[in-house]
C-alpha cells in the first residue's frame, strides 16, 4: 500500500464530508482510533456520520505514550475483534494519534487501510499528509517508521475551536517553517497577521499545498523533501532532551528553537544574510513562547543531534536557510556550532 496517493478532502462540515467519504465503500469492519481528549472533545462531532457497529480503540494521551507498548494495545484491540486485512482504521486525533495509528495500521497484518482525520493544527499542516508513520523509541523521536500516505485524509478547521492556544501555536510553528522554506510572500504575508485572529479556512489550505507540493517531488526523502526537517535536526534533539526529563515540550516549541538555532549557523556560515536572520528570529521569539535551555543540557543534546535519522557518516547534516524562502539540505553542521548555536538561543531570550 505504500506510495498511494492521499485523497485529500478539506471540509467545513465534517460529518456531511464523512458521510461522502464512507458513500459507496464497504469494510468488514472499521475502527476509529482515539485518545482520551478526541474522545471527549472531537468524537462527537463525528460520531452520527461513522459506520454502525464500528469499534472504539482509546489510548492514553501524549507524545509519552508514543511508543511500542501503545501499538501493542492498538494490535492487540484489532486482533480481538478479529480484523482482517480489509478492515479500515479511522485516525481521529493529534499527530501522535495520525503517526502511530498509521503505523499500526501499514504493518498489522502486512497492511490494512487508514484514514486520517486531524483534530489540531500541528497534525492538519504537518503529520496528516506526507505518508510519514512511526514511533518514538526510548528518548529518540520517530525513530522506527514508514513512509505510507494514508488512503484518506479529511480537514475541518472546526476541530480547531476545541484547542488551546499552545495547541494551535505549535502548529502554527510548522506553518511558519513551510513559508520560509518555500514560500517568501507567504512569510511576508503572515508577519502582518495576528497570530490568534488567524482565519483557518484561509492558511491551512495554503500550507498544506506548500507541503504536499513538495513531498509528491519526493516522496519517500531522497533529496528535496528534506528541506521539510528545516529547524528539526535540533529541534527533535531539544525535544528529546525535554522529553527525557520528564518536562515535554510542544513540538512546534522545539522546531521554534531549532529554526532560531540553526538560523544562527547560517548566518555564521555566510549562507544566510545577518538582515534575514535578525528578521526571522524577532519574529519567531516575538511570537511564540521561549523555554530556557540548561546550560549542563548541551552537551547531552548535542549527543541526540548525532541519532538524527538525516545524518550519513557519522556527520550531522541540517537543512539552513540561504535567504527567507529557500532552503538548502545536507548542509553539515558541526557539534561546536550546535552548542553555539544554543546558547546564542539562550542569549537573545534573557
Amino acid at each position: 500500500m505504500a506510495g498511494n496517493k492521499e485523497n485529500l478532502l478539506f471540509t467545513n462540515s465534517i460529518g456531511k464530508a464523512l458521510t461522502t467519504t464512507f458513500a459507496g465503500r464497504s469494510f468488514p469492519a472499521v475502527f476509529v482510533l482515539v485518545d482520551n481528549n478526541t474522545k471527549k472533545h472531537c468524537l462527537p462531532l463525528v460520531g452520527s456520520s461513522l459506520p454502525q457497529g464500528y469499534h472504539l480503540i482509546e489510548i492514553p494521551a501524549g507524545e509519552v505514550h508514543k511508543n511500542l507498548a501503545t501499538c501493542q494495545l492498538i494490535w492487540q484491540a484489532l486482533t480481538d475483534h478479529q480484523a482482517d486485512r480489509h478492515a479500515l482504521l479511522v485516525n481521529l486525533g493529534g499527530g501522535v494519534i495520525c503517526d502511530m495509528g498509521g503505523f499500526c495500521a501499514r504493518t498489522y497484518k502486512r497492511g490494512i487501510r487508514f484514514w486520517n482525520i486531524p483534530t489540531t493544527l500541528l497534525s492538519q499542516v504537518d503529520a496528516s499528509v506526507g505518508g510519514k508513520l512511526g514511533v518514538d523509541f526510548g528518548d529518540y523521536k520517530n525513530h522506527l517508521g514508514l513512509f505510507s500516505d494514508p488512503d484518506a485524509v479529511v480537514i475541518d478547521s472546526a476541530f480547531l475551536a476545541t484547542l488551546p492556544d499552545d495547541e494551535l501555536l505549535s502548529g502554527y510553528a510548522e506553518m511558519v517553517k513551510h513559508a520560509l522554506i518555500a514560500n517568501r510572500d507567504m512569510f511576508a504575508r503572515l508577519r502582518k497577521e495576528h497570530f490568534p485572529l488567524l482565519n483557518w479556512q484561509k492558511w491551512v489550505p495554503e500550507s498544506v499545498a506548500i507541503k504536499k507540493g513538495i513531498v509528491d517531488r519526493d516522496p519517500t526523502e531522497k533529496g528535496l523533501r528534506k528541506i521539510l526537517n528545516y529547524g528539526h535536526t535540533l529541534g527533535h534533539a531539544v525535544e528529546s532532551y525535554f522529553l527525557g526529563q520528564g518536562k515535554p515540550l510542544k513540538h512546534g516549541e522545539a522546531i521554534v528553537i531549532g529554526m532560531i538555532a540553526e538560523n544562527h549557523i547560517a548566518s555564521a556560515k555566510g549562507m544566510l544574510a545577518e538582515s534575514e536572520c535578525q528578521a526571522i528570529n524577532q519574529y519567531l521569539l516575538a511570537t511564540f513562547g521561549q523555554q530556557k535551555i540548561p546550560g549542563n543540557a548541551l552537551e547531552t543534546i548535542v549527543s541526540l543531534a548525532l541519532q538524527d535519522k538525516k545524518n550519513k557518516n557519522g556527520k550531522i547534516k541540517a537543512v539552513l536557510l540561504s535567504r527567507i524562502g529557500q532552503a538548502e539540505y545536507d548542509i553539515e553542521i558541526s557539534a561546536r556550532e550546535i552548542a553555539g548555536s544554543l546558547a546564542y538561543y539562550n542569549q537573545m531570550i534573557k
